[in-house]
């Protein structure tokens, strides 16, 4: 019997630059058709939640079905508010950073609704341990917009003491976790900070974001079975918004049909949700955390999105996927979603949206002007050089204090 040899197999994406934009394998199922589940299921019983996608407006802009949270009006605008900050403050922050006014910025275009909903379903007092793509956190809890630009700036405002890329936030009081560059670090640390939280019979819990690509790193593996083993409090969070740089989602899924079905692996409640939907991310988000707080464990959810804008500034997307494919994704933007539900509801409408949109972008150029007044990138003043030894090491070790004399600081 003869047999064929093998052939190195790479996935692909569906389109690539110069094609025109293809979603037609995207499956998506009608607003409203998840179940809703008791917070006490066990894990291996979500195979099904993992494999669809939880949708509460529909395409009337109407919310519908079980995961519905039935948030009052003034929620509602709250939530737009943040998102269309974070949206007018990431326009802002890049076209200062094509001025040289900051080394580098990361928009979360077509992504606020993920940090968002999330922040706002979660309780202040919870530990959140975030990627660079989540700054609309910052702003649901009350982060002061001159400090996140000041670091950004490197000047003498910044709490990080230019020691960090820009968008690289930290805010301890704010319980929001140093963001690393380094993938999936913050997967393994939620978890033990929940642990510690458990351990110690405290109420509060933890919640993380990585990217799709990150699945990839042996972290997030790390992560689930450490959440796993000891039903740790924590909600894990997945943002599949298809591209990790250059590299499409497929590259990190392999065959999985999903990313929400790794976590089934682990015997996790597993949660695949439209990432554009407001309502349906801080449904899923309010489930989880009533899930970790009630001691079933940790709950992984997979924010199906897509990254709307380039990786960051230093990439051009133009030489990995089509052009205009963001305007083709056919779950719409998270924005444009939810205050067009607000005007269904009678809440919103056009004119006070741009009246919001003004409003904010002045903000947010006050805002800069102040940030100024503490420094600039190439003026200064920057942190001392001293900074650099201190804040890490309750008792530096005698490196670094050579180190420190050979500079004569």
């Amino acid at each position: 019997m003869a047999h064929s040899t093998p052939r190195f197999h790479v996935p692909a994406p569906h389109a690539r630059p110069g094609d025109t934009p293809d979603f037609s394998h995207i499956e998506i199922p009608p607003a409203g058709q998840s179940r809703r589940p008791d917070v006490a299921i066990a894990g291996s019983e979500t195979l099904d939640l993992a494999l669809g996608l939880v949708r509460v407006l529909d395409h009337n802009h109407q919310a519908v079905g079980e995961w519905d949270p039935k948030l009052e009006p003034d929620v509602l605008r709250e939530g737009l508010r943040h998102m269309v900050l974070t949206r007018v403050y990431d326009e802002r922050m890049q076209k200062l950073q094509r001025q040289g006014k900051m080394s580098f910025y990361m928009k979360s275009m077509g992504e606020e609704a993920v940090a968002v909903a999330a922040a706002m379903a979660l309780e202040k007092t919870d530990m959140v341990f975030p990627s660079y793509r989540q700054q609309g956190i910052l702003f649901a809890r009350g982060r002061d917009i001159v400090d996140m630009m000041c670091h950004c700036i490197s000047n003498s405002r910044d709490n990080l003491k230019g020691r960090q890329l820009p968008v690289h936030y930290t805010w301890a009081e704010g319980n929001f976790f140093s963001i690393s560059g380094n993938l999936t670090t913050q997967f393994p640390q939620a978890v033990g900070y929940a642990m510690a939280c458990q351990f110690k019979g405290e109420s509060r819990i933890t919640a993380s974001w990585i990217g799709d690509g990150s699945t990839a790193e042996g972290d997030f593996h790390g992560a689930l079975v450490l959440a796993s083993t000891y039903r740790a409090p924590v909600i894990l969070n997945i943002v599949n918004n298809q591209w990790a740089i250059s590299t499409f989602q497929g590259m990190a899924a392999g065959e999985s049909q999903t990313f929400a079905l790794k976590g089934i692996g682990y015997g996790l409640a597993s949660l695949r949700i439209d990432g554009n939907d407001f309502l349906a991310v801080y449904a899923a988000t309010k489930w989880a955390a009533e899930r970790a707080r009630a001691g079933h464990g940790a709950t992984v959810i997979e924010s199906y999105t897509y990254r709307a804008d380039a990786h960051s500034t230093s990439d051009d997307p133009s030489g990995y996927r089509p052009k205009g494919e963001g305007d083709a994704w056919p779950l719409g933007d998270p924005v444009e979603r939810l205050k067009n539900h607000l005007i269904g509801l009678g809440e919103w409408d056009e004119e006070r949206h741009a009246a919001l949109e003004k409003e904010l972008d002045q903000l947010v150029i006050a805002s800069y002007k102040e940030a100024e007044t503490y420094g600039t990138l190439h003026d200064g003043p920057l942190s001392p050089v001293q900074t650099m030894f201190e804040d890490v090491y309750a008792e530096p070790d005698w490196r670094l204090r050579r180190q420190r004399r050979d500079l004569g600081v």
